[in-house]
Formats: C-alpha cells, structure tokens, sequence
C-alpha cells in the first residue's frame, strides 16, 4: 500500500467513526425526547439529520475515489466495501432516530399517556446492540459483532409481544387509538434499528473474516 492510500484509509477509519458517533447521539437523544416528551430535544434530533446526511454523503464520495484511484484489492477492498455498508446503514439508523423524534412531538399534542409496553427495556436492548455494533468497528472484534447477530432475537420477540399489547389495549381504550399507535410505530422503528445494527456486525465480520454472513444466524 502506498503512504498516500494509506493515509486515505486512515482517514476513511476516522470519518466512518466520526459518523458512528454522531448517529449514536442522535438514537440516544430521540429515545430520551420520546420518555421524556421533551419536543426541544426532539426537534434538536430533526434538525441533526442535515448534518448527518451530509457526512454520509462526503464519506460515500470518499469510498469511490479510493477505488476509483487506488483500486485496493483483498483486505483493503473489503474494508471500502464494509464501510460503504455501514455507511449506508448509519444514515438510515439517524432517519429512524428521526421518525422517534417526529413520534415524540405527536404525542406532545395529546392526552398523555403510558407506553402499554416497557418502552426503556427495549430501547436499552437495541442500544446495546448499536453500541456493541459501534465498538466491533472500533476495535475490529469479532466476539462482539457475533454477539450483535444473537441479540436481534431478542428485540424481534419484544416487538411482538409490544404489538399484542398496544393491540389490545387498543380494545380495552378505542379513544386513546393514536397515542397507541405512535408507540407501535416507536416499537417497529426500535425493531428495525436493531436489524441495522446487526447489519453493520454482520459487515464488521465480513471486514475481517472475509466471510458474508447474513441469513447464517
């Protein structure tokens, strides 16, 4: 590899990273907003998703110039192409982060009222597989990434049995239909979150191992 690939690679580490970190941000602060109904830091979450997507953008740009200069090949190419993944993945986590966001500022205009489901028990669960996802790109670590893959499970199963519950508190409480459908939609927006974080672990596997694991878990 050549000083100045290098250099280029080094500094597509540090934006993937940097980026990590500012979605990260944005995933925490949403769910904050959406316990707390606090609307100025949900608004906050919204107007962030500008700025995000335009680092997602730049390191995209970024990506494609190494190869197109470069034309890197075994670990050097699977390490372009595992970050153009999780770029992508990275961009929609913040969307989603936003859509709870958006969630949060619905539920302020109505009557109050709580999520019939344990709302911190599954957002806790997801953002330990986000971080835990986060921190296998961090230090290339594949006992982490696998245990991201394992604990989708376990946020698939809570989004079922959160859909039962909104549902039939929605039987029980047919004037509170609205609320009750935001925190479905909050509990749908957590699921696919986490099959985004599994899809970075997956890539992160894929990065050192060379080895596609989706659909194996």
């Amino acid at each position: 590899m050549t000083q100045h690939m290098q250099r280029e690679m080094e500094r597509l580490k540090g934006a993937i990273l940097a980026l990590s970190g500012e979605v990260e941000e944005s995933f925490l602060n949403a769910v904050k907003s959406l316990e707390s109904v606090d609307t100025p830091l949900a608004e906050a979450v919204i107007r962030k998703d500008e700025q995000i997507d335009r680092l997602e953008v730049d390191l995209e740009e970024d990506c494609l110039k190494i190869l197109a200069l470069h034309q890197p090949v075994a670990v050097d190419l699977r390490f372009i192409v595992s970050v153009l993944k999780i770029n992508n993945d990275l961009e929609r986590i913040a969307d989603l982060a936003v859509n709870i966001a958006e969630r949060t500022l619905t539920l302020s205009t109505e009557k109050r009222i709580p999520p019939p489901y344990d709302l911190h028990q599954m957002a806790g669960k997801v953002g330990e597989m986000f971080e835990k996802a986060l921190d296998s790109l961090v230090n290339l670590d594949v006992r982490l990434a696998r245990e991201v893959c394992h604990l989708d499970d376990d946020v698939d199963a809570l989004h079922k049995n959160n859909y039962s519950l909104v549902k039939d508190e929605i039987r029980r409480n047919a004037d509170r239909i609205d609320p009750l459908l935001s925190y479905i939609t909050v509990s749908r927006h957590l699921e696919r979150i986490a099959d985004l974080a599994t899809n970075i672990a997956e890539d992160v596997l894929y990065m050192i191992e060379g080895e596609i694991v989706r659909h194996t878990f």
